[in-house]
């Protein structure tokens, strides 16, 4: 599954988060990237305990916990901290996978990388190029969203940011262990929880069928969940 959530940020927020981003010291974006990344990878990066990196995680965070469509479909157990990277002209990052597992350099913390997810800063008039490109079963999706909106998708996908012509691209990104590993059975979660949803909305939530699908939803959840 391969989902446009939309207003993580607001657009204001958006922008007032990446002028603040703007502001702060750049590293190479290498510094997070894998053997098998590395030498695809052309961009700059936040370092992971700066100041300025903090606080935006707080934000993002902040934003992610109060999002239900996010929430729903990926049944978070852990997040990596939020990173934010930035692609100006001629800058890229080619065809890989990522890492299956994650390990936070201040603390030690280990996730397995179940979903990604790229948080777009940057509205996509203001740059060329740079698009998020997933490579899938039904072949490559290309992907330049709204700043504020966000696109979560398996980490097991091959996926690449295009080099950027013109303009520059502000981003942040991070991956997520969830409580069900399994992509199949997270997809079928989140579906059967929308059409709760909608159904409790129509009917109310004490209808007979509402709570049946309800009842059935956490009950698989119960089945497919690890803590």
């Amino acid at each position: 599954m391969i989902l446009q959530i939309d207003n993580v940020l607001s657009p204001e927020e958006a922008a007032a988060l990446r002028g603040r981003l703007l502001a702060a010291e750049w590293v190479d974006g290498n510094v997070t990237s894998g053997a098998t990344a590395a030498g695809a990878k052309r961009n700059r990066q936040l370092p992971e305990d700066a100041a300025e990196t903090r606080a935006a995680q707080a934000a993002v965070s902040n934003a992610l916990s109060a999002n239900p469509t996010f929430l729903a479909a990926a049944l978070p157990h852990s997040i990596f901290p939020p990173l934010f990277n930035r692609y100006g002209e001629g800058e890229t990052f080619g065809l890989h996978v990522d890492n299956a597992i994650r390990v936070h350099a201040g603390t030690g913390a280990r996730i397995r990388t179940d979903l990604s997810a790229t948080l777009f800063l940057t509205e996509p008039d203001d740059y060329d190029g740079g698009a998020l490109e997933i490579e899938g079963n039904e072949g490559r999706k290309t992907f330049k969203l709204p700043a504020g909106s966000m696109l979560l998708y398996p980490s097991t996908t091959l996926h690449r940011v295009t080099e950027v012509t013109r303009g520059e691209r502000v981003s942040c990104f991070m991956w997520m262990q969830s409580l069900v590993a399994d992509h199949a059975q997270r997809e079928m979660l989140f579906d059967l929880d929308r059409t709760a949803q909608t159904l409790a909305a129509d009917r109310g939530s004490q209808d007979a069928e509402v709570l049946r699908l309800t009842q059935l939803y956490h009950n698989l959840v119960r089945m497919w969940a690890s803590s």
